[in-house]
């Protein structure tokens, strides 16, 4: 169950990455910029939400696949 969970926060830990950096190609260049306008602005929830939406489309994908292909091996 924990190896499960690790693996799920993996996904999730990639997928902000990558919406950060499509989002946000400067951060690649200057990353501590980034942060500083980050914490003037306060909006530290957002790449999380964002992250969140993501996860759970890609979530909601992964299980119908598993289910036609659980679906498919019975017939």
């Amino acid at each position: 169950m924990l190896n499960k969970i690790i693996i799920e926060l993996i996904y999730f830990m990639l997928i902000l990455l990558a919406l950060a950096i499509v989002q946000h190609s400067d951060l690649l260049h200057s990353p501590l910029e980034r942060l500083s306008l980050m914490a003037e602005k306060g909006n530290y929830l957002h790449p999380f939400l964002w992250s969140s939406v993501v996860y759970f489309i890609v979530a909601i994908l992964r299980l119908i696949v598993a289910y036609l292909l659980r679906f498919k091996k019975r017939s």
